[in-house]
């Protein structure tokens, strides 16, 4: 939370990687406090995951930082952050789509190599941290949406953002970690399905980002 506030203070409010952040922070505080008041069933196993979900964002800031190329998946949202035609909502939908279709699945498997335990016994925290966004999505929307004349059924953005799940990248996001997770010993079949799964989550990014003014 501290690395995130930092890079918060950084970029302009208006920045398409900023408008995630604000959000990933807010999620990310929201599951401290419940991981706190004992709302997970394994407390450690929360943190744990919460702790390698979110380095994956941050070692994706970093590389930009560093002039490097970040994982394909969050490749769009560096590219457009400045763009003037992608709204707000546009920005944080595909940051999300970054994280959970190509990073949550990562953390699951990370999470069980260092608890030493398998997907099994990190589901039931897995699926607290996916009620929680469920829980914050909506309020997120609201505060992204442009104005009343959102709701006007011919607005593309109403289009765009009714093509994106986030229920669906969750579901996906497990079944893929319990595929990663049985490909651990063969290395390199794990490696082309991640890689696969990152080029996926980024084009799914780029239609997300798509301007529209």
């Amino acid at each position: 939370m501290a690395r995130m506030r930092t890079v918060r203070e950084e970029w302009p409010p208006h920045d398409g990687v900023a408008v995630f952040n604000r959000v990933y922070l807010t999620v990310t505080e929201e599951i401290a406090r419940q991981i706190d008041r004992g709302r997970f069933p394994d407390p450690r196993a929360a943190a744990t995951l919460d702790v390698l979900f979110a380095e994956r964002y941050l070692a994706a800031v970093d590389a930009t930082a560093a002039g490097g190329r970040p994982p394909a998946c969050w490749r769009p949202l560096f590219q457009y952050r400045r763009h003037p035609g992608v709204r707000p909502l546009q920005f944080a939908l595909a940051g999300i789509n970054a994280h959970i279709g190509h990073d949550l699945a990562l953390a699951v498997v990370d999470t069980c190599r260092t608890l030493g335990c398998g997907p099994a016994e990190v589901e039931a925290d897995f699926d607290r941290v996916g009620e929680t966004l469920a829980a914050l999505e909506e309020r997120i929307r609201e505060e992204l949406m442009p104005g009343p004349d959102l709701l006007e059924i011919a607005d593309p953005l109403t289009h765009l953002i009714g093509a994106w799940s986030l229920e669906r990248a969750r579901d996906a996001a497990w079944a893929a970690a319990r595929v990663l997770w049985g490909l651990r010993e063969l290395p390199d079949l794990a490696r082309e399905f991640a890689q696969r799964m990152d080029a996926g989550a980024g084009l799914v990014g780029r239609c997300l980002l798509t301007p529209l003014r």
